[in-house]
C-alpha cells in the first residue's frame, strides 16, 4: 500500500533534517549567505585573498543569486510540488545526496583557482539540472501541466548560471554580464508568478480570519497575466541593453503596472500581522527597484550597483525570508505567528537593503550593510534553526 506524504516522513529514521525538502536548504541557505557576506567583508578590507577564478565581485554575485537562491528554490519546491501533484515529496538519503550536490557546488565555486578549469562550472550546474530533472519527472507523472512554467523558470535561470561561468571563464566581468542580469530578471519573474499566487491567497486568509471585510483581488486575473505578458519583453530588454532610453522607459512601465497589481492585494490592511505584510513589503521591491533602474539610465550608470541591489537584496532577500519564515513555521507544526525575533529579522534586511542603496552615495555604508545582512540571516539560523532540524512535534490523540 502506498504511504502518505506523513507516513513517509514518520518511517524515515534518520537526521530529521531530510525528512522534508525545506529543511536542509532553507537552513544552510541562510546559513550560506551569511557566511558569504562575512567572507565578503574580509574580503573588501583586505584581510582574505579569495582562492576563486572568479573575481571577487562575481563572486560575491554567484554565490548570492545562484548559490544562496538557488538552494531557497529547491527548499520552496521540493516542498511545493508534492501539493501542487499529490505525489510524495523527497526524503532521506535521497534529499540528502541531493542537498550534498549543492554544498559541493558552493565549495567547488569558491575553491575554483585550486581546480582544473572548467570542474567548478560543471559541478555547480549539476545541482540545477538535477533538481530539474526531479521537479521535470515529478509534473510529469502528476500531470501538473500548468506548473510547467516554473520549471521553465528553473531552465532559463540554470542557463543564466551557465552564461555567467562562460563569461568569466573569458575573462569579462560576468558580476555586470548577460548571466548576472538575465538570473537576476529570472528571479524577478520567478517572485511575480509564484508571488503572485500566493499574496493574494494569504492575505485573502487572514482579512477572512480577522473578520475584515476587505478582500485583495483574486490571483492571475487578466490584470496579472497581462502584466506578466508584458514584463517579459521588458526584462529581455534590460537584460539585452540595460542602459538605452528604451529600456528606462520599458522600467517605468514595468515599475507601474507591478505597483498596481500590488496595491490591489490590500496590503495595507494587514500590517498587523507581520508574516503577511513581509510578503507585500516584499513585492514592492520589484517596482521600486525598476524605478530605481530606470533613474540609472538617466544617471549614466552612476548608481547602477545599488540600483540593483533594490533587486538583489531587497526582492529577493526579503521574498526568500518572508517564505521561509513562514514555510518553517507551516511545515513543522508551529503557530503561523512571528515573534519577536522574526520582526528583528526582517527589519535587519530592509535597513541593510536602505544601507546598501545609499551607499552607492556613501560608500562607508556598505560594510553596514554587511553587518545588517548577516544579522538578518544568522538571526533566521538562530530562531529557525531548532525546528528545521527537529521533528515535527506529534499531535496529540
Amino acid at each position: 500500500m502506498a504511504q502518505s506524504s506523513a507516513e513517509q516522513m514518520r518511517a524515515w529514521t534518520g537526521p530529521a533534517l531530510f525528512s522534508f525538502g525545506f529543511r536542509p536548504f532553507f537552513l544552510f541557505g541562510a546559513a550560506w549567505v551569511a557566511l558569504a557576506m562575512i567572507i565578503w567583508i574580509f574580503v573588501l578590507s583586505g584581510v582574505i585573498d579569495l582562492p576563486s577564478r572568479l573575481d571577487p565581485v562575481s563572486w560575491h554575485a554567484h554565490a548570492f543569486l545562484f548559490g544562496y537562491l538557488g538552494a531557497v528554490l529547491a527548499g520552496f519546491l521540493l516542498t511545493a510540488v508534492p501539493n501542487w501533484t499529490g505525489r510524495l515529496p523527497m526524503v532521506g538519503w535521497k534529499l540528502a545526496a541531493l542537498f550534498a550536490l549543492w554544498c559541493v557546488g558552493r565549495v567547488a565555486v569558491f575553491m575554483s583557482a585550486h581546480l582544473p578549469a572548467g570542474m567548478a562550472p560543471v559541478i555547480d550546474l549539476a545541482f540545477p539540472i538535477v533538481l530539474g530533472g526531479l521537479i521535470l519527472q515529478e509534473i510529469i507523472a502528476g500531470k501538473n501541466w500548468r506548473n510547467l512554467v516554473v520549471l521553465a523558470l528553473l531552465a532559463v535561470f540554470t542557463l543564466a548560471n551557465a552564461v555567467f561561468h562562460f563569461e568569466a571563464s573569458r575573462g569579462l566581468y560576468a558580476a555586470q554580464g548577460y548571466g548576472l542580469r538575465l538570473g537576476l530578471a529570472t528571479a524577478i519573474m520567478m517572485i511575480a508568478v509564484i508571488g503572485g499566487r500566493i499574496i493574494p491567497s494569504f492575505t485573502r486568509n487572514w482579512l477572512a480570519r480577522s473578520e475584515n471585510p476587505a478582500r485583495p483581488a483574486a490571483p492571475m486575473q487578466l490584470f496579472d497575466k497581462v502584466t506578466l505578458l508584458v514584463s517579459i519583453p521588458i526584462l529581455v530588454l534590460w537584460v539585452l541593453a540595460p542602459s538605452t532610453l528604451m529600456t528606462a522607459v520599458g522600467l517605468l512601465v514595468f515599475c507601474v503596472l507591478h505597483a498596481v497589481r500590488m496595491f490591489r492585494w490590500q496590503g495595507h490592511q494587514t500590517l498587523s500581522d507581520p508574516l503577511v505584510w513581509i510578503l507585500h513589503a516584499s513585492y514592492l521591491f520589484i517596482p521600486i527597484g525598476a524605478f530605481a533602474l530606470a533613474a540609472d539610465v538617466v544617471m549614466a550608470g552612476k548608481g547602477l550597483a545599488a540600483a540593483q541591489h533594490i533587486w538583489m537584496a531587497g526582492a529577493i532577500g526579503s521574498m526568500t525570508l518572508a517564505v521561509m519564515t513562514r514555510a518553517t513555521l507551516g511545515h513543522t507544526g508551529q503557530e503561523l505567528h512571528a515573534n519577536a525575533a522574526t520582526v528583528v529579522v526582517y527589519l535587519c534586511l530592509f535597513a541593510a537593503v536602505g544601507a546598501r542603496w545609499l551607499s552607492g552615495f556613501f560608500p562607508d555604508l556598505i560594510t553596514i550593510s554587511g553587518v545588517l545582512w548577516i544579522a538578518a540571516f544568522a538571526g533566521f539560523v538562530i530562531t529557525y534553526g531548532a525546528c528545521l532540524s527537529r521533528p515535527k512535534p506529534e499531535k496529540p490523540a
